[in-house]
Order: C-alpha cells, then structure tokens, then sequence
C-alpha cells in the first residue's frame, strides 16, 4: 500500500468537494494538522499501515439510523473496539437501529462507504446526523480520520475536534462509554 511523506498542508489538488472544505474550515479555524495521501483503504487493518505512518489511530466511523430512517448518527469509535448494534442501540435508547443505506450517506453526508467521516459533517447543513464519540476516543491526545474520502488521512489534537471543528460547523458530540 503507497503512503506519502507526512505533510503538514493539504495537497496542491484535493479530490473532491468534502476534502476541499474540510482543508478549507481546519486552515480557516486554525487548527495545525498533519496529512498522508495513500492507495484506498478498504479496511481498519488498511488504515493499522497508516497509523503507524502518522502517528496515530485513524477511527472507525460508523454511519446508523433507526428503523424509520429519520434519525442518523455518525459514531466514532477506536479502530480496534468491536461494535455491538444492540448494545450501542440500548445506551442510546433507540430501539432497532441498523446500518444507514449509501444513499443516506451520500445524502447526509456526502460521502460513500468506506469514506464516512467527521469530515461529512460538513455537509450536514440541517443537523440531521448526531455526534457519538467513544469516551476513549474523546480523552486521547490525538484524531485521525479521513478528510471524506479515504484515499488521505488527517491527525489533528482531539481537543480541536471537539472545541473548535465541531461547534462552528453546529454540532456537538456525546460522548459515551462503549
């Protein structure tokens, strides 16, 4: 798998809209960042290469709705941590919650799967996604995620995450002991 040299700007030619505006909204809030490009990846284990490339875990995110399909939530969690549907369904008190279909993705957050990220909240312009953190990713030091699609990754201070990033594109994280 090809993995770039860390840079600390994002590349001369982003790939798409969502990776434009998160480059555009962490330069704009200050928030210093370190980035690789790489070959896709497809898997956690994919990402396992990148993370010792960049000096951190990049995070397992995971795109859910409820039955009705009104209700999504983007849950961020430790690559490594198993996901449980029932039990994740239970500390939220949703009651049937599953996977959301590609088209609430692309719809919600303009991304596909394999790519689902903080970075979509970007496009979350009428807060219909909400926010949950693991309690383990909220305390770490450091961030990794995708910039929206997964052929880059980013690492940025977690605490910017959560007090610069997210409350100036409107959102708010809770965070919950997985």
């Amino acid at each position: 798998m090809y993995i770039s040299e860390v840079r600390n700007q994002a590349p001369k030619d982003p790939r798409g809209k969502l990776e434009r505006m998160m480059y555009d909204t962490l330069e704009k809030l200050n928030i210093p960042y370190q980035q690789v490009d790489n070959d896709p990846a497809a898997s956690m284990e994919e990402c396992a290469r990148i993370d010792e490339v960049i000096g951190t875990q990049i995070r397992k995110n995971v795109f859910l709705c409820n039955q009705k399909k009104t209700t999504f939530f983007l849950l961020v969690m430790p690559a490594d941590k198993p996901f449980e549907t029932s039990e994740f369904s239970k500390k939220l008190g949703v009651s049937r919650m599953s996977f959301a279909p590609p088209e609430k993705m692309l719809e919600h957050l303009g991304t596909t799967p394999g790519s689902a990220s903080v970075a979509g909240l970007l496009m979350d312009e009428d807060d219909y996604v909400q926010v949950i953190i693991d309690k383990e990713v909220a305390e770490a030091e450091w961030f990794g995620c995708n910039p929206g699609i997964n052929t880059s990754h980013l690492k940025f201070k977690t605490k910017d995450l959560l007090q610069k990033f997210l409350p100036a594109i409107h959102h708010r994280a809770r965070i919950v002991d997985l």
